[in-house]
């Protein structure tokens, strides 16, 4: 697709990023195969509710036409799901342009003032040490809540003992911003798990939120400082000595929220041109895995360590439902390792044939600044996931768990969570 770009973005602030997006843009081959497995498109059949109209609206902007409130609704109701990338022939990096197109967007059109006390509030308090002491109140106080706020306040969540054996093998855990208060048992079933497969997880206490939240709500900068914060956090833990060795350095940089883990991944991507960042935000992303990713590991050695486990498994494990959050099979382009590595240990595990590529509707804080089409897309979904008839639903994403959970009296679990339950049940 050739793009002119407007004289005002040649030499200005904003250069980089309109360089960066005529790139993209040029690969986009405006075929419309992308529609057809975009969400908001299948729920408003509107074509600029869809990637390929989307991507016109951020051209357009780009040869200098200016934006008006509509293009910034139009960019705000996408789930940046990146299902239009996995299912494009040409490659178009979908996701990047994005969220070059709501920052020229944004800067050019004011939003109304609730909604920006709404957004500054989900940016600034997710990841702020007052999010803890704010949950835990909520919780206190849930039976008295609006059904509305009770979605957003999962019930008390008791964690478990963390494994304090050493091992040799090493890899670092990120607590993340919002997991630590809504469903602490996540990282600790983790850790319980990796213990048991004779891998220590290490924690360090001074890395925070992943950047996610920010960058996605277009303060960009501040999510590339807590993007460079981790980094900094990190570092000692994955660097060898003057000599060479690396018998104390973490082999991998492990996330149990897809979510966090994309992003992550990414951070190469994002700081590529900050020139005291770029090499050390590439190593992190390189070192980076999720949690799925080290499952073939885990199947030998939980194997090898408890004899009888497959058919114990198979005995006593709940029939499972899993939802491959979009973070996982579109983000990060992992798909199927769950299920295989799972199914390897005995569970039995099923997926919908219908739909599975679909967003369920979480996508971050989508959630709270969509709520309409959010929900309508986790009812979707949770039908999909209700023909097959199991006793649990599993999925991979903090986010994409508890908004699925509040549209079903299901149990919906991460997948660690499920096999962490199944090593200690007696």
């Amino acid at each position: 697709m050739q793009t002119r770009l407007a004289p005002e973005y040649q030499n200005s602030a904003h250069a980089q990023d309109a360089q960066d997006a005529q790139a993209i843009l040029r690969k986009c081959v405006h075929c419309g195969f992308c529609n057809a497995t975009c969400p908001t498109y299948q729920l408003l059949g509107d074509e600029l509710d869809g990637p390929r109209g989307r991507i016109y609206l951020i051209k357009q902007v780009l040869e200098g036409n200016a934006p008006t409130r509509k293009t910034q609704l139009h960019l705000d109701r996408c789930l940046t799901c990146r299902n239009c990338e996995t299912t494009c022939p040409s490659g178009v990096d979908y996701g990047h342009l994005l969220d070059i197109g709501r920052k020229l967007v944004d800067s050019q059109v004011s939003r109304p003032t609730m909604e920006k006390i709404v957004r500054w509030t989900l940016k600034e308090g997710l990841s702020s040490p007052l999010f803890g002491p704010a949950m835990q109140l909520g919780q206190l106080l849930r039976p008295m809540l609006t059904e509305r706020l009770q979605d957003k306040v999962p019930p008390k969540q008791k964690p478990g003992a963390w494994p304090t054996r050493p091992h040799a093998r090493k890899v670092l855990l990120l607590a993340g911003c919002v997991q630590p208060d809504m469903a602490p048992n996540i990282t600790h079933a983790t850790a319980r798990v990796l213990d048991a497969a004779g891998i220590q997880s290490l924690m360090e206490p001074s890395a925070g939120c992943c950047g996610a939240v920010k960058y996605h709500l277009n303060d960009q900068d501040g999510g590339k400082a807590q993007m460079r914060a981790n980094i900094d956090a990190w570092w000692p833990h994955v660097q060898t000595d003057p000599g060479g060795n690396t018998s104390g350095a973490v082999e991998a940089i492990v996330m149990n929220a897809s979510g966090c883990g994309v992003t992550v991944k990414e951070y190469g991507h994002i700081l590529r041109h900050d020139p005291a960042y770029a090499a050390k935000a590439q190593h992190i992303s390189s070192l980076t895995r999720d949690l799925s990713e080290l499952l073939p590991d885990l199947v030998a050695a939980l194997q090898a360590n408890i004899p009888g486990l497959v058919e114990k498994i198979r005995q006593t494990a709940p029939t499972l439902a899993y939802h491959p959050p979009c973070t996982l099979q579109h983000g990060q382009q992992l798909k199927g390792g769950v299920e295989q590595h799972l199914k390897m240990l005995g569970f039995d595990i099923r997926t919908p044939s219908n739909e599975a590529h679909l967003c369920c509707g979480s996508a971050g804080t989508y959630s709270v600044l969509n709520p309409a089409l959010s929900n309508a897309l986790r009812d979707r979904k949770l039908g999909h996931l209700g023909t097959l008839q199991a006793q649990t639903l599993v999925s991979a994403n903090m986010g994409c768990i508890i908004h699925l959970q509040n549209g079903t009296t299901t149990p919906v679990r991460h997948w660690i969570e499920v096999l962490d339950m199944a090593l200690h049940t007696p």
